[in-house]
């Protein structure tokens, strides 16, 4: 599947259902969250090929995700769904016409192109044998016992996660391609559904409630190694990209 084209894919979920699907399956958070729930039902559609990383706007322009899928593949796995998944989902494809799209996205981009990015993150590193997630500026913060700006702290980490062309070993979606700018545009704390890890002593998991920062950044970005580049838009950036975190997404340079 990695090898394939990547496609965006572009739904409106219902409302409606997913309150109503989340409800029965205890995926209701009180903040309002969806990543879990859309999460756990792209994986009810499309098992170990859901889309992602993936990124909920809001009801009303709906939910857009990368993925290695094709239409007809796409239409296949919703044939064989569970119907209330797919409503949830909005992808039920009525007579007249289909609920959702799905278009080739570009995987080759010249290098030294410079494009507007926006990025909704959980800004985050995880700490010690525990694992314990941290906010990034809290833990700044805390190092250097010195007033830091968030913003400043979230644009450094981002720069992190894309990678420092040149630096020499890094992962292969690294390094791709450097930030021209950044700014947050959002920011609050953000309680999310998780699953505890499997331990020695431990064999089943069991759903917790994390708190922790959400930020959206946005900015421009330049374009310095293409095939790193692309894997990193497939790949997305931070952790809880499977939740609604860290889709790329990319727009014309203002």
């Amino acid at each position: 599947m990695i090898d394939r084209p990547l496609h965006l894919l572009h739904t409106r979920p219902s409302p409606a259902h997913l309150a109503a699907w989340a409800t029965r399956h205890g995926l209701l958070q009180a903040q309002g969250d969806l990543g879990y729930a859309l999460h756990a039902l792209l994986h009810t559609v499309f098992g170990d090929d859901a889309p992602r990383p993936f990124s909920y706007i809001d009801a009303e322009y709906g939910l857009l995700a990368y993925t290695r899928l094709s239409s007809s593949d796409i239409a296949s796995r919703v044939a064989d769904a569970d119907p209330d998944a797919v409503a949830a989902l909005g992808l039920l494809a009525p007579a007249s016409h289909r609920c959702w799209r799905i278009r080739p996205f570009p995987t080759v981009w010249p290098a030294g192109h410079v494009l507007g990015f926006e990025v909704r993150v959980r800004p985050v590193v995880r700490e010690g044998k525990s694992g314990k997630e941290r906010d990034v500026f809290l833990k700044q913060v805390e190092a250097t016992r010195t007033s830091i700006d968030r913003e400043a702290a979230y644009g450094d980490w981002l720069r992190m996660q894309i990678g420092v062309p040149g630096s020499g070993s890094r992962e292969p979606w690294q390094g791709g391609a450097e930030i021209i700018d950044v700014r947050m545009t959002r920011f609050r704390l953000l309680e999310v559904m998780r699953q505890t890890q499997r331990t020695v002593s431990t064999a089943t998991r069991r759903r917790c409630r994390v708190s922790g920062p959400e930020a959206v950044l946005a900015g421009r970005i330049r374009v310095v190694d293409p095939p790193a580049f692309a894997r990193l838009i497939a790949r997305g950036v931070g952790r809880h990209r499977s939740f609604g975190f860290g889709m790329l997404l990319l727009r014309p340079a203002a």
